[in-house]
């Protein structure tokens, strides 16, 4: 009873327009009073939206937030594109390609597939549609490419997602690098079939002097990703460390090396940097009496014991969760939806001997495919607003991109040591 009260007030509150995090509070709230069993003092509200946020492991969030920010702003991130154009600008299709190179490079910095959009989309969709790309492809295309932002490390939803289930957040960073890899290999073969199909065409090849002085242009941006990963998979700092270190390093490059980024303008970047870090962390604070009434009411319990009886094979079981995290997917945004859910799923890992790793990047794949899906994913909005592009086409064009991510996820699903491998290594 009380389960279907808070969950259905949750959603109501959500169609009513109300923002996702207030939504919850509310929702929590509402059923701490009406609660017949025991009674709760509502003073848990406030104490479990503390106990939320009280993680040293979230510091980092903030920080991959303003690292990214200070690249977008210091020159960082023209200078990726401006390396893929002279990589892989020759390629049929080749703005196409470059969004998604572009995107790959950037996801081994910002953590944040939101950001990347904002940043590539800004750039390169009004270029795509000036080569001739149909708007909706354009848009389609940096959707896509966007959502490797939280596939790669750092990734802020792999940083919510070990604090929640007590992960190490190294091993989950190495996890997604291969499937992030996968991802972006079938999206350029995907883009390179629609312009051969559409006539795209492509830019001069750039002359192997030419490719590497644009390469001593853009070195300082591309050792961004080597510092972060270099620097944890050999123990030389940790991952809240990274965090700090990169912060500082694209200060530094902004600022001294590029000389885009001004000293005045540093007010504005952190108030942008905070602003958006404050939504993550209020959104994880706000599931906190949210996901603890729900714990109490035991209703993680008997979402387990539902899926559980429907069957008592591992890949039917398994088959169920990611269905069941496609459809969240389409609804919630990723952070809340981990939040709400995984208390029912972790169990079932268990049960199912399922590795932690494997199972997480199954959780986090199936959320941020949940991002590019139609009719209601977060990054088709993001592109149609940032690339002035009727969300319309940007739907249709998608489909081949979805698929492809829905492949890698079976492919996961069917064979662990894609994302088991990397962290294994070294004894992590």
């Amino acid at each position: 009873m009380i389960a279907a009260l808070i969950i259905g007030l949750f959603l109501l509150l959500m169609l009513a327009g109300m923002d996702v995090g207030f939504s919850m509070i509310l929702a929590a709230a509402a059923g701490m009073l009406v609660k017949t069993d025991r009674v709760v003092d509502t003073v848990m509200v406030p104490l479990t939206m503390l106990s939320g946020v009280d993680s040293a492991a979230l510091v980092s969030v903030p920080m991959f937030i303003l690292a990214g920010e200070a690249m977008n702003h210091g020159g960082v991130t023209r200078r990726l594109i401006d390396w893929s154009l002279a990589m892989v600008g020759h390629m049929r299709g080749s703005l196409s390609q470059v969004s998604v190179v572009t995107n790959l490079i950037m996801a081994g910095v910002s953590g944040s597939a939101v950001a990347d959009a904002t940043a590539t989309g800004t750039a390169l969709i009004p270029a795509m549609k000036s080569d001739g790309y149909r708007p909706g492809y354009a848009g389609a295309v940096i959707a896509a490419s966007a959502m490797l932002g939280p596939i790669i490390p750092p990734s802020i939803p792999m940083v919510i997602y070990a604090v929640i289930a007590n992960l190490s957040i190294i091993k989950l960073f190495l996890a997604g690098v291969v499937p992030g890899l996968m991802l972006a290999a079938g999206y350029m073969v995907i883009c390179a079939v629609t312009a051969r199909r559409r006539n795209y065409g492509s830019r001069p090849a750039a002359s192997w002097p030419e490719r590497l002085k644009t390469t001593r242009q853009s070195i300082w941006a591309l050792m961004m990703p080597v510092l972060i990963l270099g620097g944890i998979r050999f123990g030389i700092v940790t991952d809240t460390e990274a965090s700090a270190v990169i912060v500082v390093y694209a200060l530094l490059v902004g600022v001294f090396i590029y000389r885009e980024l001004k000293l005045r303008d540093l007010g504005r970047l952190i108030y942008d940097a905070g602003r958006t870090s404050a939504v993550i962390l209020f959104l994880l604070a706000a599931a906190g009496p949210f996901s603890w009434l729900l714990s109490e009411s035991r209703v993680a319990v008997g979402i387990a014991d539902s899926i559980m009886a429907i069957s008592s094979h591992p890949a039917v079981i398994l088959l169920i969760v990611n269905v069941l995290l496609l459809l969240v997917g389409k609804v919630l945004e990723p952070l809340p939806a981990m939040v709400i859910f995984l208390p029912a799923l972790l169990p079932i890992q268990q049960q199912l001997a399922i590795d932690p790793i494997q199972f997480a990047m199954i959780v986090i794949l199936n959320l941020m495919i949940g991002m590019q899906t139609p009719p209601i994913g977060l990054l088709l909005f993001v592109v149609s607003a940032v690339g002035r592009v009727p969300i319309g086409p940007v739907i249709v064009e998608i489909t081949p991109f979805v698929l492809w991510s829905l492949a890698v996820l079976i492919l996961i699903c069917l064979f662990p040591p894609i994302v088991t491998w990397l962290p294994s290594l070294g004894g992590l």
